[in-house]
């Protein structure tokens, strides 16, 4: 397996986890199955090495992940305050996984960012802000788990690994790879894959619960939202799907029930881009994905405050609904030019 993590950092992070007793470890607001994954895979780790550590996360994790082990142990902020910040005031080192700036985290990220503890960035996206001491950040690589993965490797605890961390951890790849199909590029992450199904993780398992299993009102939204609010513009070679507050409240909308839904465009042909638009209380969740190269981060980024991946990015719009899709609208035109990036094909209707 190549050696991509700079022996440096391992060693730094090595000598940070032997020299602490309570160990935090958080992720960003909405927590995926990446941010879960990692989060309770150096959790179940650090528990393995004899270190008091605990899971803090800034709001509810989706039900579709509540098969992973310690799932029940994690800490919600937004349920249990008092306890939370309580734990994160008396931590010795906080592991930041899954996210690359505070803003992230949202009203958990001035209770982890005043905590006078050292602190730690395990992460994949790009352009990271430099509010840990120690940054463990690899935009190239195609999770924070596979990350993690090869963090561990490094800092020679492999031997360490159980089935409950590998199964936490096969569980951010899969999620974020969507099943081993999009933003790998080492190929060796096969390799990783053939570590943990050895150490017992089983991948079966882990698609059918986080990938392929979903409740009766998640699947009727999905079809709702695929016949009824999808909008493709082929000169653009893009698609938009919006859902507002009543049509969720309609179908029953739970946290996670739109996983994934972004990605559905793409499967028709000729379509370089999807954007996806929640209306959320405060705000519109803005999602994108794309292929072929085209940078939708760009899009994310210059519209809606965010970025992310290049192929797999978000951001939020403070206004209506209709204001942020007519915003995304006008704009289209301007990110034509990254069209080239994307192999031409003529969308098929």
């Amino acid at each position: 397996m190549d050696k991509l993590i700079e022996s440096d950092k391992a060693k730094e992070f090595r000598l940070l986890i032997e020299e602490s007793e309570k160990i935090v470890l958080t992720c960003h607001v909405r927590p995926d199955g990446d941010a879960i994954g990692s989060t309770l895979g150096l959790w179940h780790l650090l528990r393995s090495l004899g270190k008091e550590a605990v899971v803090v996360v800034p709001d509810k994790a989706p039900v579709s992940l509540s098969f992973l082990p310690g799932f029940k142990e994690l800490a919600v902020y937004t349920c249990h305050k008092e306890y939370c910040e309580t734990t994160v005031s008396s931590a010795d080192l906080i592991i930041c996984c899954d996210f690359n700036t505070p803003s992230r985290q949202d009203a958990l990220a001035p209770v982890i960012q005043n905590a006078h503890c050292r602190k730690v960035l395990v992460d994949h996206h790009q352009e990271p802000d430099e509010f840990a001491d120690l940054m463990i950040s690899y935009p190239d690589m195609s999770s924070t788990c596979e990350v993690c993965f090869r963090v561990i490797a490094a800092m020679g605890f492999f031997g360490e690994v159980n089935l409950d961390c590998a199964t936490c951890l096969l569980t951010g790849i899969i999620t974020d790879t969507r099943n081993f199909s999009v933003n790998i590029k080492h190929s060796d992450i096969y390799e990783i894959l053939m570590r943990l199904l050895d150490k017992g993780a089983d991948k079966e398992r882990i698609v059918k619960e986080a990938l392929n299993t979903r409740s009766y009102w998640s699947l009727r939204l999905e079809a709702y939202a695929l016949s009824e609010r999808m909008r493709i513009f082929p000169h653009h070679r893009a698609a938009l799907i919006t859902l507002d507050r009543e049509t969720l409240e309609r179908f029953h909308y739970e946290r996670g029930d739109t996983e994934g839904l972004v990605n559905r465009p793409l499967e028709i042909k000729g379509v370089a881009y999807s954007i996806f638009m929640r209306q959320d209380s405060d705000c519109v969740k803005v999602s994108g994905r794309s292929v072929g190269g085209f940078p939708v981060s760009e899009i994310c980024k210059q519209l809606f405050g965010g970025g992310g991946h290049l192929q797999a990015a978000g951001g939020e719009f403070y206004g209506t609904l209709e204001d942020c899709e007519q915003l995304l609208i006008d704009n289209m035109s301007r990110f034509d030019r990254y069209l080239s990036k994307a192999p031409h094909e003529r969308i098929v209707m």
